[in-house]
C-alpha cells in the first residue's frame, strides 16, 4: 500500500530567543523523517510549508507541538506528492514573512481576526466593507474573493510602497485576506500606521476558509508557493485564471523564458505549442525578444556570447 503525502501550512509569531538552535533540532527532524518544503525562522517566530508521507508528517507535527512556544499552533493540511517540494529549505531571516517595512511592525496577531463565518456575514450584511487581497498579482489572477481588490505587486515587500493606492480605502471597513494568515498578521499593522482605523483579517486565510465554509464568494483556484502551483476549490466554480497571450482559460503558471525577466504569468498550454514565443511574458515580447535573442540555458544568443 503506497501511503499518502501530505502537505502542511503553519506559522505562529511568538518569541525566539535562539532562531539558530531551532533551525537546527528543526532540521534534523525533518531529514529524519525524509520531510521536504521551506522554513523560515526569526526572532519573531516561525513559518513553514512542508509536505511527506502522512505518517511522518503527523510525527513532526507531533514534534512540532511538544515545543511550548508552539503547542497552540494551527496545522493546516491539504493533499501533496513526492515531488510537491524539490529539497528541504530552513533559514534564519531578520522576518518570518519578509515585508521591511520602514518602522518595526507587532504583528496584529488576535484582536481583529474574523473567522471564516463572521467573514462571510460582514460580506453579506455590512454594505460599507471592502475586501482587500494582500497577496501578489499573480496569485490573485487565479483566485480571488468576489469584487476584491487587488494589490498590483510583484512582492509582499512591495505593499508598504503601494499604501497609496490604497488611500482613498481609509475611511471603508477593511477586509483583508491572504493564503494561510501570515501576510495579514504584518499587513494589518501596516496599515494602521497609515490611517486606517477600521481593518479586520480573515482567520487563517482563503485555505481555512474553504475548509470551513467552502466557496461561497470564492472564484477560482488558490496560488500555493510549491510545486504544484494553485490547488483546486473544495468546490466546483469557474476558472477565472486567463492565458497572458490568448486570454483562454487556464490555470497553468511558467516563468517567462528570458532569465534575466523571468517573471510568473499564465500561459495556456494550446497557445504555448501554436507559437513558441509566447514561452516569453508578454512584456518581453513588447520589447522585440524571442525564443532565438532571449537569455536562457540553451539559448542562440547565450551560445553566442559564450563564444
Amino acid at each position: 500500500m503506497v501511503e499518502s503525502h501530505l502537505v502542511i501550512l503553519f506559522y505562529k509569531f511568538t518569541p525566539v530567543a535562539d532562531p539558530c538552535l531551532l533551525r537546527d533540532q528543526l532540521r534534523e527532524r525533518c531529514e529524519q523523517l525524509r520531510i521536504k518544503g521551506r522554513v523560515i525562522i526569526a526572532e519573531e517566530g516561525l513559518n513553514g510549508t512542508l509536505g511527506g508521507e502522512e505518517s511522518h508528517v503527523r510525527q513532526l507535527v507531533s514534534f512540532l507541538h511538544s515545543d511550548p512556544r508552539f503547542a497552540d499552533m494551527e496545522i493546516k493540511e491539504s493533499l501533496g506528492s513526492n515531488e510537491t517540494f524539490p529539497k528541504l529549505s530552513i533559514k534564519v531571516r531578520p522576518e518570518i514573512v519578509t515585508l521591511k517595512a520602514e518602522i518595526p511592525l507587532q504583528a496584529d496577531t488576535h484582536h481583529n481576526h474574523l473567522s471564516p463565518a463572521e467573514w462571510q456575514a460582514t460580506i453579506e450584511n455590512d454594505s460599507d466593507v471592502v475586501l482587500v487581497d494582500v497577496r501578489t498579482r499573480y496569485e490573485s489572477a487565479v483566485g480571488k474573493f468576489a469584487n476584491a481588490i487587488e494589490c498590483d505587486i510583484e512582492n509582499f515587500r512591495e505593499l508598504p510602497a503601494y499604501m497609496d493606492r490604497l488611500a482613498e480605502l481609509r475611511d471603508r471597513k477593511v477586509l483583508m485576506y491572504c493564503t494561510g494568515g501570515i501576510r495579514c498578521e504584518k499587513a494589518s499593522a501596516l496599515f494602521r500606521t497609515h490611517g486606517f482605523e477600521r481593518v479586520y483579517q480573515l482567520h487563517g486565510g482563503i485555505v481555512n476558509y474553504h475548509r470551513e465554509i467552502g466557496t461561497k464568494h470564492w472564484q477560482g483556484e488558490c496560488f500555493v508557493f510549491d510545486q504544484r502551483m494553485t490547488v483546486p476549490s473544495p468546490e466546483p466554480v469557474e476558472d477565472i485564471g486567463r492565458c497572458a497571450h490568448s486570454g483562454a482559460p487556464t490555470n497553468r503558471f511558467v516563468n517567462c523564458l528570458h532569465d534575466p525577466c523571468h517573471v510568473l504569468f499564465l500561459l495556456d498550454d494550446v497557445a504555448e505549442r501554436a507559437n513558441p514565443i509566447h514561452r516569453l511574458c508578454p512584456a518581453c515580447v513588447a520589447r522585440g525578444l524571442t525564443p532565438e535573442t532571449a537569455d536562457y540555458v540553451g539559448s542562440p544568443a547565450r551560445a553566442h556570447v559564450q563564444r
